[in-house]
């Protein structure tokens, strides 16, 4: 069972995510609270998963976010955003966020973006991508710092990389590559310290501004 905290201000969320959530047979919605509780509840119920909302009236969803980071244990924290809130997204991946998710993200697809989140994958709503990867990268030509980083990988690791960019749990990774979920743990690690970041995220965006997914996009394309 996926144990999920939703944190939003807005009473209407919360209830609407907790009816969606819990109409399935894997996945529990622990508690559903806004932004002034959720670091003690947290610590209370110890979710797998926690739905964060970016931007709250009575605390801010990054320093929600960066206080769980800090915890031994931390969960797996997805941001709940609109597009107004575009200028968060760059901070909210530098702390650590596994991803985001529109408030109004299809409902059936809710289900599933919880369960990759369990399992270690990467979540960016379709929607949402675009905005993110135009909002702050730099598409004018690779970043020199991403391309160094990225030499750092062997060519097994490039090709995990790759499939980590398109939001794939560990398992799924390995049917692709032929290859055991612990086999693909131990490269995903790799790729994290060879690219000196926390989360699969932040190595998908170096990804980006290396060039390395362009690639595979020009290669498939051949």
């Amino acid at each position: 069972m996926i144990r999920v905290l939703v944190v939003d201000d807005e009473a209407l969320i919360r209830t609407g995510f907790t009816h969606i959530l819990n109409t399935t047979n894997d996945i529990e919605v622990v508690a559903a609270v806004p932004g002034g509780e959720a670091v003690r509840t947290v610590r209370e119920l110890q979710p797998d998963v926690v739905l964060l909302d970016i931007r709250m009236p009575d605390v801010d969803g990054l320093t929600i976010l960066a206080e769980l980071g800090r915890m031994p244990q931390a969960p797996v924290v997805a941001m709940l955003t609109t597009f107004d809130a575009d200028e968060y997204v760059a901070t909210a991946l530098r702390s650590g966020a596994a991803g985001f998710l529109l408030k109004d993200t299809d409902p059936e697809e809710l289900p599933r973006l919880v369960r990759t989140l369990a399992e270690g994958g990467t979540v960016l709503s379709s929607q949402v991508t675009r905005r993110v990867v135009d909002g702050y990268l730099d598409h004018g030509g690779r970043e020199p710092t991403a391309v160094r980083l990225a030499g750092r990988l062997t060519e097994r690791e490039r090709a995990v990389l790759v499939l980590m960019a398109e939001g794939l749990a560990n398992t799924d990774i390995g049917e692709r590559l032929h290859l055991s979920t612990g086999t693909v743990k131990g490269h995903v690690t790799n790729v994290l310290g060879k690219l000196e970041v926390s989360s699969r995220v932040q190595a998908v965006l170096i990804a980006e501004r290396a060039g390395l997914l362009t690639a595979e996009r020009d290669e498939g394309a051949r």
